[in-house]
């Protein structure tokens, strides 16, 4: 295994809890930019449609995608910049 794999496969597992508290927050100022509730719609709340609840899972899952690709690339980056080579 490469050095630089055994320096981002912690960081990133270290990182990833931070990941998903940073996508929560973005999804959910998105949601309230876009002129809906304070708070998504979950699954199963019966007083929301099929379409919001659809639109926000999408959203939410576009966000999250994003916001882990970012940190997963920024993390190699900066691991290629200490070790000198990329992690694969």
């Amino acid at each position: 295994m490469k050095p630089s794999r055994l320096v981002f496969k912690p960081l990133s597992l270290a990182v990833s809890a931070g990941t998903g508290v940073l996508a929560g927050a973005a999804f959910k100022k998105a949601w309230q930019v876009l002129g809906h509730d304070d708070d998504a719609p979950d699954a199963t709340d019966e007083h929301r449609g099929w379409r919001e609840v659809l639109i926000a899972a999408a959203l939410h899952g576009a966000i999250f995608a994003v916001v882990k690709a970012a940190v997963d690339r920024g993390g190699a980056t900066a691991v290629r910049r200490v070790t000198g080579t990329w992690p694969a």
